[in-house]
C-alpha cells in the first residue's frame, strides 16, 4: 500500500507540524491542496451513536487523542436528562441504530454514567463503554453487576491495555497503572461480562507479535478474550495529528481498495458537551470532538450530512490504518 499512498496523496513528510498544516494541506473541505476533489462520506445506516460523557480522567496518558485528564473539562460531564433525549431521537430517526457506545474520559467518574448506561440497555441496546477499569469501574461494581444480570451480553466493556507488556503499557499510562488495570480486568472476566481488549500499535510490533503476547497474557490471568479475534481484541493504527500524511482524494477509494461506506462517518455520530455550551453538539466521529468544521449541529436530525476528509485522522487512522473505533 505504500507506493500507491505516494502516488494518490503525497510523499510522507518527517513527522512535524509543519509537514502538512505549511502545505496548504487539510485546508479546503472540497479539494486537496494540489486541486483534487476531496473525499467524502456519506452517513447510510447510522448503526452506532457514541455519548462522551466527559473529558475528565483517572490517567493523563502521554498520547490521548482526546487529552483526557484529571484537569482537562473541554468536554463537560453529559447528563442523564441530555443523553436520554439522543436516545429519544435516535429511535425517532429510525436509521437502524444497534448500538450505544460510552466513551470519556473515563466515563466511570461521571456520576450519572450507571444511569445513563441502565437507560440505553433499557431501550434494548447493545452498549459498548470504553475504559481503563480502574478504581472508578471497580467503585461502580455492584450497579455493573446489577445490569449484567439484567441485560446479559448485551452490555460490553472494552478495557484498554496498551500492551502486553507492562513496561510499555505504563510508559502511555504512567507508573502503577499495570496491575489496578489487570485486576479490573480479571474482575470482569470472573464476573461474567462481555470483555473486550483495545491495545496499541504505537510500538511498531506487528499484528501476530501483539495478538501472541496478548494471548499469553490473557492466558496467564485467567481473562476471557480471545486474542485471535479483531472484536475482542481491537489493535488501534497510531494518531499523530501534526505528522504528515496524504489527504484522500476521491480516486483514492479504487486506489486503496477501500470504500467509504467502511469509514467510522459512514455510519456513525458523536455526542459532545463542550465547557460553557447551553447544550451538547453531535460530531462526526469520535476522534474529532474539538475541530469547529466537524459539528454537525445540535440534534442528530442536523449530522445526517455527508462529511469531507479534511484532518490528518481521516487519512492516517481511518482510511490508511483502516481503525474504528466499534465493530
Amino acid at each position: 500500500m505504500n507506493s500507491v499512498i505516494a502516488s494518490v496523496g503525497g510523499e510522507a513528510g518527517n513527522g512535524s507540524a509543519a509537514d502538512w498544516r505549511g502545505s496548504g494541506k487539510f485546508a479546503d473541505p472540497a479539494f486537496t491542496a494540489d486541486g483534487k476533489k476531496r473525499a467524502r462520506v456519506a452517513l447510510g445506516r447510522l448503526r452506532t451513536l457514541w455519548l462522551n460523557t466527559g473529558t475528565l480522567c483517572n490517567l493523563a496518558c502521554e498520547n490521548c487523542y482526546i487529552e483526557s485528564s484529571p484537569k482537562n473539562d473541554r468536554l463537560v460531564y453529559l447528563s442523564r436528562a441530555e443523553a436520554a433525549d439522543y436516545l429519544e431521537e435516535v429511535a425517532a430517526l429510525g436509521m437502524g441504530t444497534e448500538q450505544i457506545g460510552f466513551t470519556g474520559g473515563e466515563p466511570f467518574m461521571n456520576s450519572d454514567f450507571t444511569a445513563m448506561l441502565a437507560d440505553a440497555l433499557a431501550a434494548g441496546y447493545r452498549t459498548l463503554v470504553l475504559t481503563n477499569a480502574m478504581r472508578p469501574m471497580m467503585k461502580r461494581a455492584n450497579e455493573l453487576l446489577a445490569l449484567r444480570e439484567k441485560h446479559g451480553e448485551r452490555l460490553v466493556l472494552r478495557v484498554s491495555v496498551d500492551h502486553f507488556r507492562r513496561e510499555l503499557h505504563e510508559e502511555e499510562r504512567g507508573p502503577r497503572s499495570w496491575l489496578p488495570t489487570l485486576a479490573g480486568l480479571r474482575w470482569l472476566s470472573d464476573n461474567g461480562f462481555v470483555v473486550h481488549v483495545g491495545a496499541r500499535q504505537r510500538w511498531g510490533d506487528d499484528e501476530a507479535t501483539l495478538r501472541d503476547g496478548f494471548a499469553s497474557l490473557f492466558a496467564a490471568e485467567n481473562v476471557r478474550v480471545d486474542a485471535s479475534s479483531p472484536e475482542q481484541l481491537v489493535l488501534f493504527p497510531e494518531m499523530q495529528a501534526a505528522a504528515d500524511t496524504p489527504e484522500i482524494t476521491t480516486e483514492c477509494w479504487g486506489l486503496l481498495g477501500v470504500r467509504p461506506e467502511e469509514m467510522m462517518c459512514a455510519w456513525s455520530r458523536m455526542v459532545v458537551k463542550r465547557k460553557g455550551a447551553p447544550r451538547p453538539v453531535v460530531v462526526s466521529c469520535t476522534l474529532l470532538p474539538y475541530d469547529e468544521q466537524f459539528v454537525m449541529g445540535a440534534d442528530l436530525a442536523d449530522s445526517l450530512a455527508s462529511v469531507p476528509l479534511n484532518h490528518p485522522h481521516c487519512s492516517r487512522f481511518c482510511v490508511l490504518g483502516g481503525g474504528t473505533c466499534s465493530v
